[in-house]
């Protein structure tokens, strides 16, 4: 048993509990009262909780007793927070800094300094669990969803920002600080035109008057310019400040502000250089107060460097990798094959056709359709390189409506670019090139069709197939979860693979495209329910022989449908050949409003929920342990009820799940409040805001222990090492 030095202070002694001749009946020869002698009175439950250790020496052998910290602001910021951590927890689980969110960029590099910094200061000897790879919060969902989104190619000189927000005065995708001052203004732009009415009533930060733009498409490298017309109603200041530039504020005119005054003028920002392949702008005005007017129409962002660029409208014109998409429409068998590099114009493959007899055009001939049927009296152009093993002649024709057939065109052993431009039906659905004509092999490569633009090009819109953002969001999640495992695979030896994968009812998450929360990125609403199965199948193959994999998820105790949903979709993901190590529940347990039925029927759940987990024969771990009490500031039966919860979820866990399935227990959070619950109004943590210990302290430290450590302690034990 372990001692504790404790000095009672004289008036403990001067209590009613005994009386002075008490006292004077124990003395040594030297006067002093012999303490030790003094047994059975009671301690104070306060005395108790405070001759408590650390929780750390009630840990049953073998088991995880672990803390869900913040990183930062606690951890690596706060030493009583990390003093604590380290003193009574062999494990712990970053809330926040090791999701997707908070390590991807916007650009999809992996940014590790914050978790290394953190995985540095941590104690060898304390476990970092891995928390967590596949979620559908805390995502970079900018990043995410700027894979899917259609490529946009602008033309030369083209405006790359969509002014429709501000001409609506809706202001959707913009930002607005102060946005009371910002407003629509009908008529008082220049020339009578719509403008934005930006009003700082009192000059301070440039930024606290701020409008800002949507993301645009950039290229990386490529070189901007932003133009605009502005005036104010008396002399003003402002700026233009950027994100996604190499320089975000750069000057003009000379300097970092410009001088505005009751005459329109025209502000333009040139040689900006994009340093990622989206930017922003941002027009701030909070620096002197006053009445300001930037004109709508006069707004644009340009790409210098652009090129004009055309969508080709046969999917597979390099025929680089294989054949897919053409077709053999006649002619003899075997007649169309891939050519190998060395037969090709340019890159890994071509289209080679070997016509044996000469005959009629079509008497071979080599389909392949559009990607989508040419529209009526729009002008087109089909462009291709071709040679033949022989001087030979051919042509090209369209299928589909009334058909376009090209002249004669003749081929030799030199490759020869063809082009031939016609204009639409509207009812063509692709493309035929007649080979018959001559006794000849036939090489074809760099197929494009494409629409004849005025003035060489325009801004092109290129949507993604389904199929497509499919394989772009599986490869994405491959590569976080290959480089966040490989990464920290020598400190992180377990982890929470997919989390929360279930709906109230018991089935997979069915996700959505869109959601209002910033952060919320369904990988399932393109894998599917197979999503799971990927993340652990990338996990597994990138992680050390003997880590263990997770899946979590919470309300098990309260939700015997989400239960054993959970187990399904477990049996479903090694159905497909996948293993999961473990189960994890979060229990995030309630005493509501102290009632009796409540916190039995709590119970009941806690204790079916362990049992059923542990008969699916997995590691069964609790990995978010709180108790909510409902009020910020409990009363003193609330603290106790929540120390009993606490004490009899451990103890259920203990006495329903086999030694050999115990991973362990993580409790979330250290103390209430706001350093580091993410319950700030409630008080679930086993410390309080000023970091003392809870009567949960002594729940915890009990059923750890399995027994009520405290109910043997009186004086005589607390004093023994204080006499001789």
């Amino acid at each position: 048993m372990k001692y504790f030095k404790f000095i009672f202070p004289a008036i403990l002694l001067a209590g009613s509990l005994f009386s002075c001749n008490d006292v004077d009946e124990f003395k040594y020869g030297d006067g002093r009262t012999p303490l030790t002698d003094i047994k059975d009175i009671p301690l104070s439950f306060d005395e108790k909780l405070g001759l408590y250790g650390n929780l750390t020496e009630y840990i049953p052998s073998g088991m995880l007793l672990g803390c869900g910290i913040d990183m930062v602001d606690g951890y690596m910021n706060n030493e009583t927070y990390r003093n604590l951590t380290n003193a009574n927890f062999n494990a712990v689980t970053a809330g926040y800094h090791m999701k997707h969110g908070a390590v991807v960029s916007n650009t999809g590099s992996l940014n590790f300094q914050t978790v290394d910094n953190f995985v540095n200061a941590l104690p060898a000897n304390i476990d970092l669990f891995g928390h967590t790879l596949v979620w559908h919060q805390n995502q970079n969902k900018t990043y995410l969803n700027r894979l899917t989104a259609p490529e946009v190619i602008a033309a030369p000189g083209e405006n790359l920002l969509d002014l429709s927000a501000l001409e609506d005065g809706t202001f959707t995708g913009w930002g607005r600080n102060n946005a009371s001052g910002i407003t629509l203004s009908t008529g008082e732009g220049r020339s009578g035109g719509d403008a934005v009415r930006l009003e700082t009533i009192t000059g301070d930060n440039e930024w606290d008057t701020q409008l800002t733009s949507p993301e645009i498409p950039a290229v990386t490298g490529h070189t901007y310019e932003l133009s605009f017309w502005i005036r104010s109603e008396a002399f003003g200041q402002g700026r233009v400040s950027f994100a996604g530039m190499t320089n975000n504020y750069p000057w003009v005119n000379g300097g970092a502000l410009f001088d505005t005054d009751e005459t329109w003028q025209e502000i333009t920002y040139s040689d900006l250089e994009a340093a990622d392949d989206v930017i922003k702008i941002s027009f701030d005005l909070g620096k002197t107060a006053g009445v300001y007017y930037i004109d709508i129409n006069s707004i644009s962002v340009t790409d210098k460097d652009a090129e004009p660029a055309y969508v080709n409208l046969i999917a597979n014109g390099t025929l680089d990798d294989n054949l897919d998409g053409w077709a053999k429409w006649n002619g003899a068998d075997n007649c169309m094959t891939q050519a190998a590099t060395a037969d090709s114009y340019e890159g890994t493959g071509a289209l080679q056709v070997e016509n044996a007899t000469a005959g009629n055009e079509w008497d071979t001939q080599i389909h392949v359709d559009f990607t989508s049927a040419l529209e009526e009296d729009k002008n087109y152009e089909v462009s291709f390189m071709i040679k033949s093993d022989a001087d030979a002649t051919m042509r090209c024709s369209t299928a589909g409506g009334t058909a376009h057939y090209q002249g004669t065109q003749n081929t030799g052993a030199s490759w020869t670019k063809i082009t031939w431009e016609f204009v639409g039906h509207g009812d063509e659905t692709g493309l035929n090139f007649d080979l018959g004509k001559s006794a000849a092999t036939y090489y074809i490569d760099n197929v494009l069709v494409r629409e004849i633009i005025d003035g060489g090009g325009g801004t092109i819109v290129i949507d993604k197939t389904w199929e497509q953002k499919v394989q772009i969001i599986d490869d994405a999640m491959r590569n976080w979860i290959t480089e966040m495992v490989n990464h920290y695979k020598n400190r992180v030896h377990d982890w929470d693979v997919v989390n929360e994968p279930m709906t109230e009812g018991g089935n997979v998450r069915p996700g959505q495209e869109v959601t209002e929360a910033a952060d919320e990125f369904y990988w399932q609403y393109y894998l599917g329910n197979d999503y799971a199965v990927k993340a652990f199948q990338y996990a597994r193959a990138v992680c050390n022989a003997g880590d263990k994999l997770f899946i979590n998820d919470y309300n098990l105790e309260s939700n015997n449908s989400k239960l054993e949903g959970i187990i399904s979709y477990v049996n479903y993901i090694e159905q497909q050949g996948q293993t999961v190590d473990g189960i994890g529940t979060q229990t995030h347990a309630y005493i509501r409003n102290a009632d009796e039925s409540t916190i039995n029927e709590m119970k009941t759940g806690i204790d079916n929920m362990f049992q059923k987990l542990a008969a699916t024969g997995k590691l069964v771990k609790v990995s978010e342990l709180d108790i909510r009490v409902g009020s910020t500031s409990p009363s003193p039966d609330l603290l106790q009820l929540q120390s009993d919860m606490y004490r009899y979820v451990i103890e259920s866990y203990v006495r329903n799940v086999p030694q050999a399935q115990r991973y362990g227990i993580t409790i979330w959070g250290i103390s209430d409040g706001n350093n580091g619950s993410w319950l700030e109004d409630d008080a679930p943590c086993v410390w309080d805001g000023n970091y003392n210990r809870k009567p949960a302290y002594m729940g915890v430290a009990n059923g750890l222990a399995g027994y009520d450590v405290s109910a043997d302690w009186d004086y005589g034990y607390m004093t023994d090492s204080q006499n001789p």
